[in-house]
Order: structure tokens, then sequence, then C-alpha cells
């Protein structure tokens, strides 16, 4: 994969604007939301392009893209779907509403549909416990959802999106 070089440019601004700050290392989060947003995910290249620019070792940036959840190593959907497994969540029901969606959407989680409209993720707290079970789809929460409830919410984005 080549990098689009509008994107890099975009990328490098950004970096520049964390050089000269005092640990400008500590930024490297920034640095890689702002590349997820740009490239959609985390492509190889771009975080060896960052780690080069940057001068921190490619391992680093590797371990902070893979610890936290929020970054994305493949391409994902158009909406990604995110189901909270959190403790409310998953004891008022969100196992089901889980087992629901990859049954409707024939994917696993980490997995893109074939038509790239989702994305299925699981978190594990998306803080909005008073609505569980809570599942996300982009930006929007969908709380008190059921099995039925999540397959409806679905079929309509996929409706809206094609």
């Amino acid at each position: 994969m080549n990098l689009d070089a509008t994107k890099l440019s975009e990328l490098d601004a950004f970096m520049a604007e964390t050089a000269h700050k005092t640990n400008s290392h500590s930024y490297v989060i920034a640095v890689l939301h702002k590349a997820q947003q740009l490239f959609g995910y985390l492509p190889r290249e771009a975080m060896d392009y960052i780690a080069h620019a940057m001068n921190i070792p490619t391992a680093h940036i590797w371990g902070v893209a893979t610890f936290y959840h929020f970054f994305n190593l493949k391409p994902v959907g158009k909406h990604p779907v995110s189901v909270c497994m959190g403790t409310a969540c998953y004891v008022k029901g969100a196992k089901l509403v889980l087992d629901a969606i990859k049954e409707e959407l024939r994917i696993t989680i980490g997995e893109t549909t074939e038509d790239g409209i989702f994305t299925l993720q699981e978190t594990r707290c998306i803080g909005a416990c008073g609505l569980a079970p809570v599942m996300m789809v982009g930006d929007k929460i969908y709380g008190d959802i059921t099995p039925k409830k999540a397959v409806k919410v679905l079929a309509q984005i996929r409706k809206e999106t094609v």
C-alpha cells in the first residue's frame, strides 16, 4: 500500500505541531488518532512513517496501537458496530445481542462484511450502563437493545447505505 501524499502532508503538519512541545513523544496517541482519521485505520506503512518522523522505535508505535482497542489495524466498514460487554450490559443480555448480530451479518468480532458496510467489535464499557444493554453504530448509541431491535437497526442502516 502506498500512502496518499495529501494525507501524509496533513499528518506531517499535525506532527509538526507536536514536535516543539515538551515531551513531544507523549503525543504519539494523538498522532496515531490523526493517522487513523486520515487513512480509516492504521496501515503498517503509516506506523513505520510515524516512527521514523517522531524518532520513536517502530516496536513502541506498534505496542501503543495494539494496546488500545480504539485503534484499527485493518480496514473497517463504513459503519463500525460495537456491542458493550461490560457487566451491566452483559447481565442484561448483551451476549444474545452480539450473537444475533453475528448471525445476521455472518461475521465474527473483528471482521467486516463482504460489502464493506459493517465491522463488528465488542467493547468493555461504553459508559451508558443505565441504558444497558447498549450497542453503538458509528457514534450513535442504541440503548435497551434486544437481539430483534439490533437486527432491525442494522437492516435500516444497510438500506440507507446501499
